[in-house]
């Protein structure tokens, strides 16, 4: 018995091992490009083209790939255009989404069930699709501006919103509803009042999710808004990539300026991600 006990322990100590062990290979696998990034940033042209993972030596550092990019990128302009984009069309996705979710999760009928089939398989299809029609489509209503891109991504980012919301709202008690109906709360106080603070973990998880997809996007901002006064921080990192001339060096810096805000924005909420998730999994 006593053998037994050593060989399950022994076999989980093993596991745990190869677990840490295949962690620590992804982790560093994932961050390597981060790595080469900050370490190129730092470096001139010469000092990339010669070592590119190396760390720069007396001849090749240099510091002003940050303030050339800067200007460049004409970053502020570029930040609160990202920014302005970002929070509201993720806004509206929350608020749209989540009462979508609700309405389809308590009234059980039949068309309520094929229009979550239809959110959910409308994941399915690739952006690339429907790409040159909606482009088109856009064209000819005259919604090639930033508001009409915010209205696209409400459209793109629902889908999963939804299936999420969806997922989340059936485990919250109907009794609460009921009683809340019965003291007299209409549908708009029911729903802003009881529903909305039970889904802050989950309303924080589709939040990150969005704003991520939402600020690093570069597809769609290139088709919607590719005017000068108007661009994203990803679309202006696209000019250090000319057809003659690559800036790598500014590149370098401008991408590490594009990453900052939304690593800052993914580590002050990465502990409601996998909550809001796991909870919306278990029924």
């Amino acid at each position: 018995m006593a053998g037994t006990k050593n060989v399950k322990r022994d076999s989980k100590g093993a596991q745990r091992l190869i677990m840490g062990v295949a962690g620590l290979f992804l982790g560093c696998l994932f961050l390597f490009p981060i790595y080469i990034l900050v370490l190129n940033s730092f470096k001139n042209t010469k000092g990339i083209f010669t070592d590119v993972i190396g760390f720069p030596n007396a001849a090749t550092f240099t510091l002003v790939n940050y303030p050339n990019a800067f200007e460049a990128l004409e970053y502020i302009r570029s930040f609160v255009n990202s920014l302005t984009i970002t929070v509201i069309a993720t806004v509206l996705i929350l608020l749209i989404s989540s009462m979508a979710a609700w309405v389809l999760v308590r009234y059980k009928t039949k068309t309520s069930k094929i229009i979550f089939f239809l959110f959910a398989a409308s994941m399915l299809i690739p952006f690339q699709c429907v790409m040159l029609p909606l482009v088109g489509f856009a064209s000819r209503i005259g919604i090639m501006n930033p508001q009409g891109l915010i209205f696209m991504y409400m459209g793109f980012g629902s889908s999963m919103s939804i299936v999420m919301f969806h997922s989340f709202i059936k485990n919250i008690p109907e009794e609460l509803e009921e009683a809340a109906t019965i003291d007299g709360c209409g549908s708009f106080r029911l729903f802003f009042s009881i529903v909305i603070p039970l889904m802050r973990t989950i309303l924080i998880t589709v939040a990150v999710l969005n704003v991520m997809w939402i600020w690093n996007d570069y597809l769609l901002p290139s088709l919607i808004i590719n005017k000068p006064g108007w661009q994203t921080l990803p679309l202006k990192t696209y000019l250090f990539f000319g057809q003659f001339a690559k800036r790598w060096d500014l590149a370098s810096a401008g991408l590490i300026m594009c990453i900052i805000p939304i690593i800052i924005f993914y580590l002050c909420c990465q502990k409601y991600i996998v909550k809001g998730i796991t909870d919306g999994a278990i029924k």
